[in-house]
């Protein structure tokens, strides 16, 4: 009976311990959605975004490429003015987190 207990906590616990499953400066328990800046350049005039994601689900299983040079493609842009990142999370069981690139 011990044994199957602590199986139990051992496989249970990481599920429902509030994990962080997306990277950012603040996380809600139920519920997390913000926007934070993370580089800026020199160059001036952003006319164009180009967004790239990733998505995981309880923290298990990831997938996508939130790369800078997959957001820069998204939105056409050659020139980078700033590199910022959002960050999505649903109870632990969704996560999503985004580069956010602004350039021309």
């Amino acid at each position: 009976m011990l044994k199957y207990l602590a199986l139990i906590v051992a496989v249970g616990f990481p599920l429902i311990s509030g994990c962080q499953i997306v990277a950012s400066p603040a996380l809600g328990s139920i519920y997390t959605e913000l926007q934070y800046g993370d580089t800026a350049t020199t160059a001036t005039g952003a006319s164009r975004e180009g967004k790239a994601c990733v998505q995981t689900i309880l923290g298990l299983v990831a997938t996508g490429d939130a790369s800078i040079v997959a957001a820069k493609r998204a939105g056409g842009i050659t020139t980078v003015s700033s590199v910022d990142h959002t960050a999505k999370s649903i109870l632990g069981f969704f996560g999503e987190w985004c580069t956010v690139v602004k350039g021309n």
